[in-house]
């Protein structure tokens, strides 16, 4: 009897031992098989300052989730990135001392977390979302000091203008070779030179040569120009070397296939991408509609596109056959966010399809491409004085004509 309760007891041993080795080894099995994910890099901290206006950004490895906070005594706002850690090539602290923020600094607030510090002078107002591919969080910061609104706004005076593209980032490409960075530029400069005309303005470019400016970098640049319009200016293209004609963008939400990958492409994205994109911004949405709103610019920015769309409809199709009018749409376009003031996106034609290529390969063409946009940027700037300073909802809901 007892050799049969010893082997019992030894048996039972053996089993368990025999479960703990066992599950050790499942534990040791799935570390293997799921590997922790590496922590996003943050790879620099970029700023600019103009009067009334800062943009942070923080170049990324990748997106990441954030949280944010406004703390007092010293004033100042926070930013907590997960999962993250940072680079020790970058420089962790830009002083700035613009009247809005006196420095950024960034560090290692936990083994898995990177806070970015924004040290306020006086600020009203700020808002903070994130860009994709390349990652970057940016996050624009308003003073107490006036700008330019639509409710101080009585006469426009600062236009800057964006040709796309540049540099290494040569946009689409013609079949024949014309590179859509050299069209727009051309386009850009004889638009500057016409606009430049009438005295009562001031005219600037995003880039006046074959540079690469960085989306963010040319919504910062009208920001703190102060710039009453911000028109950027690119060359459509599509994979069906049919698709033809003129149409403009605002900044807005859509579901539409086509513009989705417009703004893709414009993007630099895939198409796949960008609708991740969009999702992750409906998430986030209340950060989207700030900035489609802020300053009430989208009603602005539907007038603008409409007088710009028509006006390059109505010059073009009188001197040339066959222009199709694709209309005014919205889609997101990063280089229109963060966009203090009334901003579209034009695309003049389709640099993809051959007739249309000749055509923009023309001095002629492009001539008459920047007399209109220019027609269309008169006509908005001589109804802004007569604008009663509150939002004229009598503009159509829709985006169309």
């Amino acid at each position: 009897m007892a050799d049969r309760n010893i082997y019992s007891l030894r048996l039972s041993i053996i089993l368990i031992i025999a479960e703990v080795f066992l599950s050790l080894l499942l534990f040791r099995f799935s570390l293997a098989s799921e590997p922790a994910s590496d922590p996003i890099e943050v790879k620099d901290i970029r700023q600019w300052s103009s009067k009334g206006y800062t943009r942070v950004v923080v170049d990324l490895s990748d997106p990441v989730d954030f949280t944010k906070k406004r703390i007092s005594n010293p004033d100042r706002l926070y930013f907590d990135l997960k999962n993250c850690k940072i680079s020790k090539e970058i420089n962790t602290a830009l002083p700035v001392g613009d009247g809005i923020l006196k420095t950024v600094r960034a560090g290692q607030f936990s083994q898995d977390t990177v806070r970015v510090v924004l040290d306020l002078e006086e600020i009203k107002d700020f808002n903070a979302f994130i860009l994709y591919d390349p990652a970057k969080l940016i996050i624009d910061v308003y003073g107490k000091k006036p700008v330019k609104t639509k409710d101080t706004v009585t006469s426009i005076t600062t236009i800057v203008l964006d040709p796309g593209h540049g540099g290494h980032d040569s946009g689409a490409v013609g079949a024949k070779g014309l590179y859509e960075k050299d069209v727009v530029l051309d386009i850009a400069l004889k638009l500057r030179r016409l606009l430049s005309k009438k005295k009562n303005l001031k005219i600037f470019l995003t880039r006046e040569k074959d540079v690469f400016i960085r989306l963010e970098d040319r919504t910062a640049f009208a920001n703190s120009k102060n710039a009453d319009l911000f028109v950027s200016i690119h060359a459509n293209a599509n994979t069906d070397r049919k698709a033809r004609g003129v149409e403009t963008y605002l900044l807005n939400w859509t579901d539409e296939e086509e513009a989705n990958k417009v703004a893709a492409r414009e993007n630099q994205i895939s198409l796949k991408k960008m609708k991740e994109h969009m999702n992750r911004y409906k998430s986030d949405v209340g950060v989207i509609l700030a900035d489609l709103e802020r300053d009430l610019k989208r009603d602005k920015s539907v007038k603008l596109a409409n007088y710009i769309q028509n006006s390059i409809m109505g010059v073009l199709s009188d001197k040339y056959s066959n222009i199709e009018d694709r209309g005014v749409k919205g889609a997101l376009f990063f280089v229109l966010f963060g966009a203090n003031m009334p901003s579209i996106l034009a695309e003049v034609s389709f640099i993809s399809n051959p007739i249309e290529e000749r055509l923009l390969k023309k001095e002629a063409y492009r001539d008459n491409v920047a007399k209109a946009i220019a027609k269309g940027i008169d006509t908005y700037v001589a109804s802004v004085p007569s604008e009663q300073k509150t939002a004229e909802h009598q503009i159509s809901a829709g985006l169309g004509k």
